[in-house]
């Protein structure tokens, strides 16, 4: 490790390493993108390729997986992400250029693109929609 040679650069370390403890704690996160005709025809290739590239350049881990069609076409490219014991939660109509920020904001951060989400679904029989 370089050595550090202000208060900044130990804040900015600090920040960093943070950031990847709560990713490491959020251990069991899945992506999944939908990549049905509907799916790939509104861009899912895409979406699919910036989310690998971006879980890379900021080397997280998680599990991408595909799915066919859930009938929810309009709302395509649909991504799915599920962290832990945390309610599955859909983001719809994803583009590229949203990926970014559902990387940092939700995986990161652990907080929710509200004005994206199509739906949430828990984890456990019993517990209510978030």
């Amino acid at each position: 490790m370089p050595k550090l040679k202000s208060v900044e650069e130990l804040e900015a370390l600090r920040v960093q390493l943070q950031r990847e403890l709560s990713v490491s704690a959020k251990s069991n996160t899945t992506i999944t993108v939908g990549m049905s005709t509907c799916g790939i025809s509104a861009g899912a290739r895409e979406v699919m390729r910036t989310i690998l590239d971006e879980l890379d350049e900021r080397d997280i881990e998680a599990r991408i997986t595909t799915v066919g069609c859930i009938g929810m076409c309009s709302k395509e490219p649909l991504v799915d992400i599920q962290q832990g014991d945390e309610p599955r939660v859909t983001y719809g109509n994803v583009e590229p250029r949203m990926v970014p920020r559902i990387i940092e904001e939700h995986l990161i951060n652990g907080q929710v693109v509200d004005d994206w989400v199509v739906g949430r679904i828990a984890t456990r029989w019993g517990e209510q929609d978030g």
